[in-house]
């Protein structure tokens, strides 16, 4: 060019910026005869999203001016780099603010999963007077889903309607995820009924969210839809689907819709298929099936599908494929505690005691340690945690006096405790006390002492729900009249997601689909 203005500079810088090649556009940078606002913003964005956030607060400090649009852009980084504490500061330093910036901030502990931070910036943006976009409306109920908050995600459901905000695209998807997530799947599909023109990811999240619940024919019936209306399918879809079969122990038409991937949609199985084939046989029995699925796999295996198969024994009782399993998952996670604690219930289960003993020296000479089962329930805008035989709580007495009436109902009922549960080498009687005081327990009795009668009891928990709990659970819904959910951890969570959380994954993904 015989002649460059300002904007021939940022354009070329910024194209070098947003096709990564950050490097070169500093040089164009320092080159340049002028800067403006927007030269200084370009390269602070550039090296944010890079990760190299202490190199764009340099730019950011030697800005001369500064604006809105290059605060957001640091805040944006920070968030991006898990540093939420920098983000926060510069927040509440920042002269003005404006929707972006809220919405950064809600968005940006959601992706950290500080949930509850999330939601009460969002708190703070409504009482701000300022009306919340796409984004951060995304962002609170992401945190809801984190979060099992079914009340708060009703809430922020009402204000999108009384505010006249359309519930499609990325919208529609983050309602029917959070609802299903929240326990609530009638209100799931009423809002997938309500949306005019359905996306894949719509579909997608609906089948996802049925699958959870255990209502395959309805996911299977909708994915027969989908095919009818000629809507290909997205790989995630069939997470959904196979999850879907998995929950209700469809052996034959999960293994019809794994080929029919590769045979009618020309796709190729990732590891989160094959993941879910595995745990979908494992949960079955099929544990030398699943063994040899994760053995022929294209790909190298993670620890994840190991500790399915692991998981698979535990339930099965085969101490064999389990010590198999374990040996290969804490090859690859040396450190993650899941695995020891799994070999060592099998071994539990199967009186092994010298064995249990053996691995718990080992976790204790590596310094690892079981994370305690923790049951939560929402009441009164807070969440109530408990943790087994918990009295920290300002209603312990009253707490422990429901379980005492609790327990003289389950015996008119006729419920005989399975003390096969308690993996302790310790008398029958202690057994039935342990079990009568686990941390879903005091959280149902929590729920039936501050809940109106008839109200849905919701109870978030970190681990797997042990079997004799999940009766205990079915038999109080009927003998109280009350709906009891009960929510686990999702086997494809990220590894970094608290362990109280429900994982993200499938959000995230369906967002891509709609975007």
């Amino acid at each position: 060019m015989p002649e460059r203005d300002l904007v021939s500079w940022n354009s070329m810088m910024d194209g070098y910026v947003k096709s990564g090649q950050v490097e070169a556009a500093r040089e164009l940078f320092k080159e340049m005869p002028q800067r403006d606002l927007f030269s200084w913003t370009v390269m602070i964005d550039g090296y944010s999203k890079c990760g190299m956030i202490e190199a764009a607060r340099q730019y950011f400090d030697r800005m001369p001016v500064r604006n809105v649009v290059s605060w957001n852009a640091m805040i944006d980084g920070y968030m991006k780099c898990r540093d939420c504490l920098s983000a926060r500061r510069l927040f509440d330093e920042m002269p003005e603010r404006n929707i972006v910036t809220w919405s950064s901030m809600v968005s940006g502990y959601e992706y950290n999963r500080r949930f509850m931070d999330a939601l009460e910036i969002f708190q703070e943006m409504l009482k701000a007077g300022l009306v919340p976009n796409g984004a951060a409306l995304v962002g609170a109920l992401s945190a809801v889903s984190g979060l099992g908050l079914l009340d708060k995600g009703r809430w922020i459901h009402s204000y999108m309607r009384s505010n006249g905000i359309k519930i499609e695209g990325v919208l529609g998807t983050s309602l029917i995820d959070m609802y299903s997530k929240c326990g609530s799947i009638e209100n799931a599909l009423e809002v997938f009924q309500a949306i005019p023109r359905r996306r894949l990811g719509h579909w997608t999240a609906i089948i996802v969210g049925l699958g959870m619940h255990g209502m395959a024919d309805q996911a299977l019936n909708i994915f027969a839809e989908m095919q009818r209306k000629r809507i290909n399918p997205h790989a995630i879809t069939f997470i959904g689907i196979l999850n879907a079969c998995s929950h209700v122990g469809l052996v034959n038409e999960g293994r019809r819709y794994f080929e029919m991937m590769r045979s009618e949609y020309g796709m190729t199985p990732t590891a989160e298929h094959y993941g879910c084939l595995v745990d979908l046989l494992c949960r079955a029995g099929h544990l030398e099936e699943a063994k040899d699925v994760i053995e022929k796999m294209p790909m190298k295996s993670n620890e994840i599908i190991w500790m399915s198969l692991l998981s698979g024994c535990r339930s099965h009782g085969n101490v064999e494929i389990g010590e198999y399993a374990a040996k290969r998952a804490i090859e690859l996670a040396p450190d993650a505690t899941g695995c020891y604690v799994l070999l060592s219930n099998i071994y539990a289960a199967a009186g092994q005691w010298d064995n249990v003993s053996l691995l718990r020296g080992i976790m204790k000479e590596r310094g690892l340690r079981k994370d305690p089962g923790c049951s939560s329930v929402e009441h009164g805008g807070m969440v109530h945690s408990f943790v087994v035989g918990d009295r920290s709580h300002p209603q312990t007495e009253d707490i422990y006096s429901k379980l005492n009436e609790i327990r003289e109902r389950l015996k008119c009922a006729g419920y005989i405790p399975d003390t096969r549960q308690v993996l302790l080498y310790v008398e029958d009687k202690e057994k039935e006390v342990e079990l009568a005081h686990h941390s879903e327990r005091l959280a149902i009795a929590f729920g039936l002492i501050n809940t109106e009668p008839g109200k849905t009891i919701q109870v978030v928990k970190n681990l797997r729900v042990c079997n004799d709990c999940h009766l205990v659970t079915k038999l109080l819904s009927d003998i109280y009249d009350r709906e009891i959910i009960e929510e686990a951890p999702s086997k494809l969570k990220d590894p970094n997601t608290p362990k109280y959380a429900p994982t993200t994954f499938f959000l995230f993904m369906l967002q891509r689909i709609v975007a």
